[in-house]
């Protein structure tokens, strides 16, 4: 999980940060179909439940928990280099779902035909069935659920009932990623410890009881099929549409080698001794031994080809350390924060926020590809990624000081450069032009909304910036020769994107903004998206300037002349067409002044009186989780800490964040929410550090507050 570069200890730390961090170990004495933990290490995660393991799948499946009434999370195992395509025998591409759009360019083709309900209710009509498959597809597997095999009896059935566990404690150890467990079950206790490597996809356990001696405890390992639904089930009803082949290794050992269609992987298991066979049910295998501990560890490989890495030392132990080490480096390293001593009891559970988001963001948020919104714990939009909500994801690691994790995922772009210019050239622009809705091949799916939605193009932007800003001379200079040329594409794109009426120049319909319910044919000038253009051009200045060009005169003249966002009195609108501003969905115009940093196209005046009204008169139910955080970067920019508390701390339903940390948004489909997370830490950066042109800083009243290693935010004051 950590980068070599960051795996360095802060000798020097003011904060205890074992401490903290102890503070907030996740502990579950009760099962419940929402509170699942994750070990992982950004690109592969194991998922458990209340027994450590995958036990309990119907439990946490959430068309199930919907019949009672209930909200889920699904225990999976997920990576990032596990994809599958369902078969295409229509040979459905691209241009089967286009509308095309009059503009003053002409008609510009969009890939927007796609219905979500008829795809929800399984009734296409023939003109919405290419769009849905190339929605639908490709989708992210799950690998595969290992669990626990419990029964009364050694030929008894296969305990199904979470609450027939007893004197159940589990606990979640953040500082070494290791998740214990313990319960009683048919008279006896059952202890089990999981880990995940911090550097492969490879999960383990270790399992102690005298239930394993007679069978009254064995493992399952089985594979379901892969799913295109909403929904996070995996399809266990198809056990002819892929294969799954055993294979022994000798004492001990086995590999499985999966086949779903044109996709497989294979999947090694090591165990201390123990017996590998097939089970009753295809595509499932049980693991037993006669012992009274039971080590197992999965090694899930994307090429089944590739040699097995056989590891050193005991099956579980050389894991479980690996993982241990691997955390002490990433809590020791970039920034920290403690408020113990505060009176205002909102501070700890800030605190609880920050240290649970940060290892959610690790674990899901880290990896090589940008991350889907439920990451590695479960699939929401069959598990693509979407792009506008990268920067939320994963801005954070560089104000943190961890940007090793945010450049990760950085080289992904480069691989997509040569579609995004090609998305530009069929609209008949210059430049990249980057999705939305896309899984790692870079295909964009279609969408009435994703197709026309703009505030991602300037992401790349900000999030090299962050990447610069936070790095030593030497590497800021590696990424300005690695990046220049995407830098530059994208900025090129978003000033061809402009149309210039009268010296001014707009941000012209169709566009979606960020607040995503206007009309995207009459819409235009959303003022988030005005600012956020003048800054992302503004970057791609600064980096002219770093590799020895001058500022782009076609640029500084958009940037001089960019309409300002529309007023009402003493207050912004959202667009400056009508309806000008609904007060529903993301209030994303605060973010014009917050995310964004001080431009000349936003007043902070008018800004802090939009930002009250908000308050005040949001449809706050319709709001999302990173809505809260964005209102409180906006505070904070204007230089109140207070504010910014109040808002980020806002109580309101989507502004939770449960006992294991997630942040839930829409039942069984988003049962939990990374943007939130990472918003979250996003904001909590920028109160404490502040940017290059103003310090940061928490509230003076109830607050005691210590932090360090807080990278402050970049600023346009500097620039100016």
């Amino acid at each position: 999980m950590m980068p070599a570069e960051e795996k360095t200890v802060n000798t020097e730390s003011m904060i205890d940060r074992r401490a903290v961090v102890a503070r907030h170990a996740i502990k579950i004495n009760a099962p419940d179909p929402q509170h699942v933990l994750t070990v992982g290490n950004g690109d592969f995660a194991y998922t458990a439940d209340i027994t450590g393991m995958q036990t309990f799948t119907d439990y946490h499946d959430a068309k199930s928990a919907m019949g009672r009434g209930e909200v889920a999370v699904n225990t999976a195992t997920m990576s990032s280099w596990g994809w599958h395509e369902m078969p295409n025998p229509e040979g459905y591409v691209l241009d089967d779902a286009m509308s095309r759009y009059e503009t003053s360019r002409g008609r510009v083709s969009y890939p927007d035909r796609y219905d979500m309900e008829q795809a929800m209710r399984g009734q296409l009509t023939d003109d919405n069935k290419p769009g849905a498959w190339l929605h639908a597809n490709p989708q992210r597997l799950d690998l595969g659920r290992i669990g626990l095999q419990l029964r009364q009896s050694p030929d008894g059935d296969v305990e199904t009932d979470p609450d027939t566990l007893t004197v159940v404690h589990q606990e979640l150890d953040l500082w070494t990623g290791i998740i214990e467990t313990s319960f009683r079950y048919s008279g006896e206790m059952v202890r089990i410890q999981t880990a995940a490597s911090p550097d492969s996809p490879s999960v383990g356990f270790r399992i102690n009881s005298e239930l394993l001696r007679d069978g009254r405890l064995t493992v399952s390992v089985r594979f379901p099929y892969a799913s295109e639904g909403f929904f996070q089930t995996s399809d266990w009803d198809s056990p002819n549409r892929h294969t799954s082949v055993l294979t022994s290794r000798g004492t001990g050992s086995s590999s499985i080698l999966r086949q779903l269609d044109a996709t497989s992987y294979r999947v090694d298991l090591d165990t201390n001794g123990a017996t590998i066979t097939p089970d009753d049910e295809p595509h499932q295998f049980r693991v037993a031994t006669t012992q009274t501990t039971l080590e197992l560890v999965a090694a899930f490989t994307a090429d089944p080809t590739a040699p097995r890495e056989q590891p050193t030392g005991e099956c579980f132990d050389w894991l479980r350390d690996a993982s241990a080490q691997s955390w002490k480096a990433f809590w020791t390293s970039g920034a920290a924060l403690d408020f113990e001593g505060s009176s205002d009891p909102r501070a700890h559970e800030l605190e609880r926020r920050t240290v649970l988001s940060q290892y959610l963001t690790a674990v899901n948020s880290s990896g090589v590809t940008p991350p889907q919104e439920t990451g590695l714990i479960t699939n929401s939009w069959q598990g693509k990624f979407h792009l506008e909500m990268h920067l939320w994801h994963a801005a954070h690691f560089a104000t943190w000081g961890r940007p090793a994790l945010l450049e990760r995922s950085m080289p992904w772009y480069l691989s997509i450069l040569d579609q995004a210019r090609e998305t530009a050239a069929r609209q008949g622009y210059r430049g990249a032009r980057w999705p939305k809705h896309v899984g790692p091949d870079g295909r964009e799916s279609p969408s009435p909304i994703g197709s026309l939605l703009i505030w991602q193009q300037p992401h790349p932007l900000y999030l090299l910036e962050l990447l610069w800003h936070a790095s030593s001379p030497e590497k800021g200079a590696s990424l300005l020769e690695d990046y220049a040329e995407l830098v530059h594409e994208t900025a090129t794109f978003m000033a061809d994107f402009t149309e210039e009426r009268d010296g001014v120049f707009h941000l012209p319909a169709p566009v979606m903004p960020a607040q995503e319910f206007y009309d995207a044919a009459a819409t235009e000038d959303p003022t988030f998206e005005l600012a956020y253009w003048w800054w992302g051009l503004e970057i791609g200045q600064l980096w002219r300037e770093r590799t020895g060009h001058p500022r782009h005169e076609r640029w500084t003249d958009i940037q001089d002349n960019l309409a300002r966002p529309r007023t009402n009195g003493e207050r912004y609108d959202a667009v400056a067409t009508e309806p000008y501003l609904r007060r529903d969905d993301h209030p994303s115009l605060l973010a014009g002044y917050g995310l964004v940093p001080p431009t000349p196209l936003i007043d902070p005046v008018r800004m802090e009186n939009t930002l009250c009204e908000v308050i005040d008169t949001w449809d706050w139910p319709s709001a999302w989780g990173w809505d809260f955080p964005v209102m409180a970067m906006t505070a904070a920019r204007l230089g109140k800490p207070d504010l910014a508390i109040d808002c980020l701390l806002k109580a309101e339903a989507k502004n939770q964040h449960t006992d294991v940390g997630h942040n839930p948004q829409m039942g069984g489909i988003l049962p939990l929410y990374l943007p939130g997370n990472g918003s979250l830490l996003a904001a909590v950066s920028l109160i404490a550090a502040g940017d290059d042109a103003r310090a940061g800083g928490f509230p003076k009243t109830g607050w005691t507050v210590k932090t360090e290693g807080f990278v402050p935010w970049p600023s346009t004051i500097q620039h100016n």
